[in-house]
């Protein structure tokens, strides 16, 4: 018989649970229990409630007390990251902020080309180590799962090493690290064919062996007038579902035309989104493509937040994630964009709190995690307040004091 843990008494358990994963939200919404007992068999949730009363129900169980104020929420789920680079691009940032144009910045060996550059350079073993580290920050800071993306590679050999960097990183974690393919994230400058010749050698050379090798499930693609067209990515895409991808797309950041290729191939999320008008914001919430805002880069770049107001008011589902990446979304901390996402978009406590629980996990096609109940993994975030819009409050401040990832506790402020 597996061993049972009760936890508590927290002063509310936020489980995030029956919520729905479009539209606008109420605080009134959530599922708040006071002096709540979370009970865990293994690395699942096997009961929640009143902690009195699942002391007296479960009388065999190990009881982990808790004494003090504090609030439980499911740990948190980072979308969409980069965590897997080489180098920095500080140089980039100031330029930025003294003027300098994109186009400036990466004839000056900036840009995300600038990042490629390093990124070949590092070995394995040291992307593998810089992505531990960061994804570690992210855990302290109450992330449980974090996408992470390939496309600093660029070509078959390093995209590949990338992707086994991301894999050992997995393994070496306390968090989960899901991971993407994003070989598509621009023409590397060293191809000496087209963008279209280019996408078809990764599709058909690279996508065989991300399936042979259980590396990913997921392909990503940058839909920009630096990047790729609607046009020119749209066989990638049907060879990746014909392979049994899972497609999400970064989309609408600089120009329009990426949510409608989200739309078009069935994509599971469509990120960015920060030139989407009304035309696209009406186009994705009839989908069943998951908006994922991304407040790190507006922050990093200056540019206008995702139009999340209305993409909810439309009836769109909304996850918020932190992009965090070397060039325009170095910060990371996913609490603290997601506050400030919130404050200049008049979001509720519980659309922001649904955008990096519950409707992220929806993004990631994740059924097991973003809530807390009977059934979902024991993962946990707890902060020591007894109120649990403390937390945005404060404006990421308020950092969490407990991590449970899997049911085990990973995290402990206090010691």
């Amino acid at each position: 018989m597996q061993k049972q843990t009760l936890i508590g008494p927290f002063s509310q358990v936020v489980t995030m649970a029956n919520l729905p994963l479009k539209g606008a939200l109420k605080d009134d919404q959530l599922q708040v229990i006071p002096e709540g007992g979370i009970l865990i068999k293994d690395t699942i949730i096997e009961a929640i409630g009143n902690f009195t009363e699942l002391q007296e129900k479960y009388k065999t169980a190990e009881v982990i007390p808790l004494k003090g104020k504090h609030v439980c929420l499911p740990g948190f789920i980072d979308a969409h990251t980069h965590i897997c680079f080489g180098g920095t691009r500080a140089n980039d940032y100031a330029m930025r902020n003294a003027g300098k144009t994109y186009l400036e910045i990466a004839k000056a060996g900036g840009g995300i080309w600038g990042t490629v550059t390093q990124t070949r350079k590092a070995t394995q073993e040291e992307l593998t180590k810089n992505t531990i580290k960061r994804a570690n920050r992210h855990l302290k800071n109450g992330v449980t799962t974090i996408e992470v993306k390939s496309g600093y590679g660029l070509s078959i050999a390093e995209e590949l090493k990338m992707l086994y960097a991301i894999e050992d990183a997995n393994n070496a974690s306390l968090s989960d690290l899901i991971p993407t393919c994003l070989a598509a994230h621009m023409l590397p400058k060293d191809y000496e064919g087209s963008e279209e010749e280019y996408l078809e050698e990764i599709s058909t050379q690279l996508f065989p062996l991300l399936k042979e090798k259980n590396l990913t499930n997921r392909i990503d693609a940058f839909i920009e007038e630096s990047a790729f067209s609607k046009e020119q990515i749209a066989p990638y895409f049907k060879k990746a579902k014909d392979l049994g991808f899972d497609i999400t797309v970064h989309a609408d950041q600089f120009s329009t035309s990426g949510s409608q290729t989200a739309i078009d191939n069935n994509a599971v999320s469509a990120d960015h989104l920060e030139a989407s008008t009304e035309k696209e914001i009406t186009l994705l919430a009839k989908s069943n493509v998951i908006s994922i805002a991304l407040p790190g880069a507006s922050l990093g770049l200056g540019y206008a937040f995702t139009p999340a107001r209305k993409i909810l008011d439309a009836g769109g589902a909304l996850a918020i994630a932190s992009d965090h990446n070397p060039g325009s979304a170095p910060m990371g901390d996913l609490l603290t964009q997601a506050f400030i996402l919130g404050a200049f978009e008049k979001l509720t406590n519980a659309e922001v709190l649904a955008g990096i629980t519950h409707r992220a996990a929806a993004s990631l096609n994740l059924e097991d995690r973003g809530q807390l109940a009977k059934g979902f993994l024991a993962d946990m975030s707890v902060f020591h307040t007894n109120n649990y819009n403390e937390i945005l409050y404060n404006q990421g401040n308020l950092k969490p004091c407990m991590v449970w990832k899997n049911g085990t506790l990973v995290y402990d402020k206090h010691k």
